[in-house]
């Protein structure tokens, strides 16, 4: 028999503390009601202890197939207490067991032995075959749990890929086309913003699946697109990108801030005439939420009424982010424009 199969037989370490701490309780008892030295007395009950616990803790490797685990050992702790108190008298007497069996009080001793190590047998086994059931049942549950966070997870980093790879050509062509717009209407401007287009692409591509994406580097990535979109329309766009030193190193969903600045131009700066400003600005509270928020002087919220894809999946983002209280606000500016606030709380850093 291999080691693995013989541990299976042997009771744990916490089943044979709880054993010795009954058969000390026990034997005290018993010695106390009957004045057997107590030397004797727990030689015996500790004997009986011994057998009921492997017989316990045997019984359900070495069962058969059509019995059940607490039937076996509730059937081995019946057999193994009357066979253990008589193995008791053949230990103390040897060969001369039967005559000392025939003294009525020491037939009746052992007999009163026997039944006391059946009854606590059984009760012991009910209260430990319940604790076991409990125990697997918590066991259970928290197995569960942990399958269900693990899909969660999955199912979470799926849709946020997802959701970026959304997102990323739909920034890509707006900004092609507004170089496109450029070139085609012959602007002196159009070589250097098209120098300008390669190297922020240059920057920003490598971290549009960046996970590990900070406030900082969104905060630079926005300043360098409204730069580009500023040589585009120099009398028309003015903007002012707040630096956030004490958020710098907060981890960002990378392109968030430039999905709403990139909203901000084209439903807000390009269909107003005189164009307008855009802030990109925030603050953490004291009670540790963010607010995060860009705003614009441009058209304003009745030209832009309905949300798009780059919202409603920025939305999404951000709770897949920041769990489900992180929300996104629209409010309409007096006397005109629109200011987009992000609300959550970040995550917590070792």
């Amino acid at each position: 028999m291999s080691s693995a199969s013989l541990t299976t037989l042997l009771p744990t370490k916490r089943q044979a503390l709880i054993v010795a701490t009954v058969v000390l309780l026990l034997s005290w008892l018993l010695h106390l009601l009957t004045r057997t030295p107590f030397s004797i007395v727990i030689s015996r009950v500790g004997f009986v202890g011994i057998c009921l616990l492997l017989a316990y803790s045997a019984a359900a490797p070495l069962r058969p197939a059509w019995l059940s685990r607490s039937a076996a050992r509730l059937l081995a702790i019946a057999l193994m207490a009357p066979l253990a108190s008589l193995t008791t008298a053949f230990l103390a007497q040897g060969a001369n067991v039967l005559n000392y069996l025939s003294e009525t009080q020491t037939l009746t001793g052992h007999i009163f032995m026997a039944i006391v190590g059946l009854v606590f047998g059984l009760v012991m086994s009910l209260v430990a075959m319940r604790s076991e059931r409990r125990h697997a049942e918590r066991a259970d549950r928290l197995q569960a749990e942990l399958e269900k966070n693990r899909l969660e997870r999955e199912l979470l980093d799926a849709r946020l890929r997802l959701l970026q790879s959304q997102i990323e050509p739909h920034f890509l062509f707006n900004t092609l086309a507004n170089v496109e717009a450029l070139v085609a209407s012959g602007s002196s401007n159009a070589g250097p913003v098209l120098r300008h287009l390669i190297a922020y692409l240059r920057a920003a591509m490598p971290r549009l699946n960046d996970s590990d994406a900070t406030l900082q580097t969104e905060l630079q990535l926005v300043r360098t697109y409204l730069e580009l979109m500023h040589l585009r329309m120099p009398d028309r766009l003015h903007f002012n990108v707040a630096s956030l030193p004490e958020l710098a190193t907060m981890r960002f969903p990378a392109m968030a801030l430039l999905t709403l600045v990139e909203n901000a131009v084209k439903h807000g700066i390009d269909p107003s005439m005189t164009g307008g400003s855009i802030e990109v600005n925030g603050r953490r509270g004291i009670d540790g939420k963010v607010v995060l928020w860009v705003s614009d002087t441009g058209a304003g919220m009745a030209e832009t009424a309905q949300p798009g894809t780059g919202l409603s999946n920025l939305r999404l983002r951000l709770q897949g982010f920041y769990g489900a209280d992180a929300h996104l606000d629209l409010h309409e500016q007096t006397p005109h424009g629109v200011r987009v606030e992000l609300h959550f709380t970040p995550e917590k850093t070792a």
